[in-house]
């Protein structure tokens, strides 16, 4: 086994490139990678931080191939300021 066929040649991506292909804030991003919900990044050098180009792609694939699953929305009338009236209390204040 030759010394080339030992190691492989991954490609990585810096920053820009990763916001190119994810359209996600970079905290967002970060707080995934700390949850382990995204590819790590990791440094080649003290300022320059680079994520695995492969481990992205198949992230992206594995988000395509999922359902999105929704939040849902937020019972308006329970806030503590500014609750939604029902419409009967509406009617009785007007």
């Amino acid at each position: 086994m030759s010394h080339s066929d030992q190691f492989t040649l991954r490609k990585t991506i810096r920053r820009h490139q990763l916001r190119e292909m994810v359209p996600l804030a970079d905290s967002t991003i970060y707080e995934m990678e700390q949850r382990g919900e995204f590819p790590r990044r990791f440094a080649l050098s003290p300022r320059c931080i680079v994520w695995d180009l492969a481990e992205v792609q198949a992230w992206l694939e594995s988000r395509r191939a999922a359902p999105v699953k929704r939040a849902k929305h937020p019972d308006v009338r329970q806030r503590k300021t500014r609750p939604v009236k029902a419409p009967d209390q509406a009617q009785a204040a007007s």
